[in-house]
């Protein structure tokens, strides 16, 4: 009954280091994906020798998407892809109206609308329900996936994002997702027994606003989304580390 999560990336857009942020919780045997960037079955199986947990596209129950940005959402098509001619099944896509609303017609449908279903064939219009099974998120109310329960809120970023609280088992987990820093927000995601915080540069939310925090909440803040130069060794609020399991 247990909530944990395996980070399969902990980078930033522009990281040499490591692959884009992107988590993979876990909670009575089904997986759900908080974003994801490419090459994201790579990512997965290499946090599966990392970690110990078997992780792939077959396992995936559902995908969160917090926003439309490249470093989160450039794996959707590859998936989406993986799940329709392999799996033989839609991918489960939950995110809120104001992140969907662009997703295909301005992210999706110039590489996906067109196909060829057998050889010499003509190509066949596509559209996003073809691949995907919708499930709107809420600001409203939190919206249940299998044994997952899923707030959200949106934050400050160029685009519409949101953050997430995410309960299963008993626990809850707060992912910030990329915002500038938001005291609301702070506060909201301080309810969950972990949270999980961006910090980087420009329009995102500096290291030392979340180190002056209370030190009740920066012991079970976890930081992602972080610079290749970000010094890890003297954060006072744990880095998560890529590859590795967490439990909340």
């Amino acid at each position: 009954m247990s909530l944990s999560f395996v980070t399969l990336g902990v980078g930033d857009a522009f990281s040499a280091l490591n692959y884009s942020s992107c988590l993979a919780l876990e909670a009575e045997g089904q997986v759900l994906l908080i974003d994801c960037p490419h090459p994201i079955r790579k990512m997965m199986r290499e946090a599966s020798l990392s970690s110990g947990v078997e992780l792939d596209a077959d396992r995936v129950s559902g995908l969160v998407l917090t926003h439309l940005h490249a470093d989160h959402s450039s794996g959707v098509e590859g998936l989406g892809y993986f799940s329709f001619f392999v799996l033989k099944r839609k991918l489960r896509l939950l995110a809120h109206p104001d992140v969907t609303r662009r997703l295909w017609d301005g992210h999706l449908a110039a590489g996906m609308e067109d196909l060829i279903r057998k050889p010499g064939g003509e190509p066949q219009r596509h559209d996003f329900e073809d691949y995907f099974e919708p499930h709107p998120l809420s600001t409203e109310a939190s919206v249940r996936f299998g044994p997952f329960s899923i707030e959200s809120r949106l934050t400050y970023h160029h685009v519409p994002t949101t953050a997430l609280r995410i309960r299963a088992g008993g626990r809850c987990l707060g992912y910030s997702a990329d915002t500038a820093y938001d005291e609301g927000l702070i506060s909201w995601l301080a309810e969950a027994d972990l949270v999980v915080h961006e910090t980087n540069y420009g329009v995102h939310t500096p290291y030392e606003k979340l180190a002056a925090l209370p030190a009740a909440l920066r012991a079970k803040m976890r930081l992602i989304h972080y610079p290749d130069d970000f010094d890890l060794g003297a954060s006072n609020i744990e880095p998560l580390a890529q590859g590795r399991r967490y439990t909340v």
